[in-house]
């Protein structure tokens, strides 16, 4: 029972991430619909590598710097995963007019206007509210940041239904529906950094996150229908940029 965990923990670190896991580990597509309850735990991972670069960074050079090579060090660590699913999603709903079109835009691994404009926004915004968060804060903002955010994903894939019909997808085997059971296990480790936060900012970061999420799932639920392996990807990193905007955000008394 360990071990076959362990083996859908690490299959999903190979799923969504560019980190080596042992050569023992299979894979399959039933392997991977248990792997994907384990997302929010592979951003635990993804914030823990950024929270030791950030602190390792700090040491020597100014928080801005630190926060930039902490960034750095996600992007390489994940391949820019989710960040391509951003510029793909934005390319699919700003230049398309129907579900077709869309779907046929967000396969298209040209990267358009809108792309670049969404990749720019969502890395820029991730630089400038990290820069500005308390220099303490950070390495657990962004533990909890990458967890939280990829939590939000996984109630995408518990609510709707996965759109495309291509076999060939790489996010084909995460169509099946997460289970209630799934999802709080997934949930579990969405939610745990957030007990090192102070509450009031654990609460605007987590409300954040969710309203972005809402936002989003009602864009997806409109256009498409469902999701993609894309817009999971737009999930988590509008996600992540709402919940650092929670951390910061200075409610009136």
């Amino acid at each position: 029972m360990l071990r076959r965990e362990l083996e859908y923990f690490l299959g999903a670190v190979r799923f969504f991430t560019r980190l080596p896991v042992p050569a023992w580990v299979g894979h399959s597509a039933e392997a991977l619909q248990h792997s994907a309850r384990w997302l929010p735990a592979v951003g635990l991972v993804v914030g823990g590598i950024a929270a030791l670069v950030y602190l390792a960074a700090l040491q020597l050079w100014p928080q801005s710097v630190a926060v930039l090579l902490a960034m750095a060090a996600t992007l390489y660590a994940t391949g820019a995963f989710h960040e391509d699913g951003l510029s793909d999603t934005a390319d699919g709903l700003g230049g398309g007019w129907e579900k077709s079109r869309i779907l046929a835009i967000m396969k298209d691994s040209r990267v358009g206007s809108y792309g670049v404009v969404a990749l720019w926004l969502g890395l820029t915004g991730k630089f400038v509210l990290l820069a500005t968060l308390d220099p303490a804060l950070v390495p657990v903002a962004l533990l909890a940041g990458h967890a939280c955010s990829r939590g939000c994903a996984t109630l995408l894939l518990a609510s709707m239904d996965y759109v495309r019909n291509d076999d060939q997808s790489k996010a084909r085997p995460l169509a099946q529906r997460l289970t209630g059971g799934a999802l709080l296990f997934a949930l579990v480790f969405a939610l745990a950094p957030l007990l090192w936060l102070p509450w009031p900012q654990a609460v605007a970061g987590l409300l954040l996150a969710l309203l972005a999420t809402v936002w989003l799932a009602a864009k997806f639920r409109r256009w498409l229908g469902g999701y993609t392996g894309d817009c999971l990807g737009a999930t988590q990193q509008f996600a992540e940029i709402a919940f650092y905007l929670g951390l910061l955000a200075q409610w009136p008394r």
